[in-house]
């Protein structure tokens, strides 16, 4: 006969947090920040562990997610609470470097991110905790996650603060009709232990626009939602192309990878204004970027690349210069990024750009955020946790093809 195992959980500030926890199939959550939704959803994980012992997700955007770390730091809590009382050592059953915790009678819960779907794949789970879905690709649940969860017809649990009226939208719609499903909205003002006047303060602030509010407090699904850049799937009608431009002006965008990052490159034609290629990799050795750069600018008769020169950007772009690419050195400071950026939006704005239907890309802009610093200074960036190397090569495509760059009349020797 089977040990019970008692593990005792915290009692949910309201009911719609009880039932982000004990309901027994799926769930779609958008909630404003603080609400409490990982705190709800760790617990949701050992509450049905309980019912149903087996093998358990966490997935999340990053470890650079303060969400993630700190789900995985609740998880470790309560499971070595529960292996001290059932008298085994926990180091026997916490692996710290794999992001995994068994308890012998109840099961297992992993830790995986979204950055590496193809590590998504094979096992069969019982639920997943898909966390800041909003910030993800689809294809993370439609081609990775939602096959796993056949084998036991497991749930998943979504959580986050809409991003636009992306994928992520979608589904929530979806889950209030679907069977089976249960549709949660919260925002910040729904936890009863935050201050209420707390909350107006950072609404009425002047550093705090009211579109970002609605969104992020409010759970609000805005269109564009970062506020940066509108319009963005009106515009997502380009075709990418297998050819090269004999007869148009073809130029491109490079941002380079740090160790976390991707290196992407764009491609455009400058005269339309029309993104025509994308090539996006990261743990890839700089000797075959370099390689895979040179051939789409080849193929493509790319007649000016802009190239981040920041960091690694410099040398990698002096080597291309080597190899004949005509590379113009951009260096990123607070000045020149926003520059671009805004020169980006202008173009999102007038309608005076076409990019593809690219997951990636898209999700990019639409969550791409400006904020406005005390001292008045506007910064732009991408949320928390979350990569822009597509947004910064996308505006420096779209600066090359502002700068009026000409094609030679003979074609380059690469």
């Amino acid at each position: 006969m089977q040990r019970t195992i008692d593990i005792a959980l915290m009692r949910p500030h309201s009911p719609t947090q009880h039932a982000m926890i004990t309901h027994p199939g799926s769930v779609v959550a958008f909630c404003g920040r603080r609400y409490g939704k990982t705190d709800a959803y760790v617990q949701r994980l050992f509450y049905h562990m309980q019912q149903k012992p087996g093998l358990y997700w966490w997935v999340g955007l990053t470890w650079r997610s303060a969400s993630m770390k700190r789900a995985w730091r609740e998880v470790t809590d309560v499971a070595r609470s529960v292996l001290l009382a059932s008298g085994l050592d926990p180091d026997r059953y916490i692996n710290r470097s794999a992001y995994e915790v068994r308890i012998p009678g109840l099961g297992e819960i992993w830790f995986r991110t979204s950055e590496n779907p193809s590590s998504l794949a094979g096992e069969g789970i019982r639920g997943a905790v898909v966390d800041e879905f909003s910030l993800m690709s689809e294809t993370v649940w439609t081609e990775y996650l939602e096959g796993t969860l056949l084998d036991h017809g497991g749930w998943v649990a979504f959580s986050g603060v809409p991003k636009g009226n992306n994928w992520a939208a979608n589904i929530w719609r979806k889950a209030g009709s679907r069977e089976g499903w249960l549709q949660i909205h919260a925002t910040t003002y729904d936890n009863p232990f935050i201050d209420r006047e707390n909350i107006d303060r950072i609404r009425y602030d002047s550093n705090t626009s009211e579109r970002y509010f609605r969104q992020e407090y409010l759970a609000e699904i805005i269109e564009d939602a970062g506020g940066v850049f509108r319009g963005v799937r009106d515009m997502a009608t380009a075709t990418l192309r297998d050819y090269g431009g004999k007869d148009n002006t073809i130029v491109a965008g490079l941002d380079w990878a740090l160790s976390y990052d991707y290196t992407v490159l764009i491609v455009m034609d400058a005269g339309k204004r029309e993104v025509i290629h994308v090539d996006r990799f990261n743990g890839v050795d700089y000797s075959i970027q370099r390689e895979r750069i040179i051939a789409a600018c080849k193929r493509f008769e790319v007649i000016a690349l802009v190239a981040e020169e920041n960091a690694m950007g410099k040398p990698n772009n002096d080597e291309l210069r080597k190899r004949g690419v005509p590379v113009r050195d951009f260096t990123t400071t607070h000045a020149s990024k926003s520059e671009i950026i805004e020169s980006l939006a202008a173009a999102f704005e007038n309608r005076n750009i076409r990019i593809p239907n690219h997951d990636e890309l898209i999700t990019e802009l639409q969550s791409y955020e400006v904020q406005r610093t005390a001292s008045g200074q506007v910064t732009y960036s991408a949320p928390e946790g979350m990569h822009d190397d597509m947004v910064m090569a996308l505006a420096l495509a779209n600066f090359a093809a502002s700068t009026g760059q000409r094609r030679r009349a003979t074609a380059k020797e690469y």
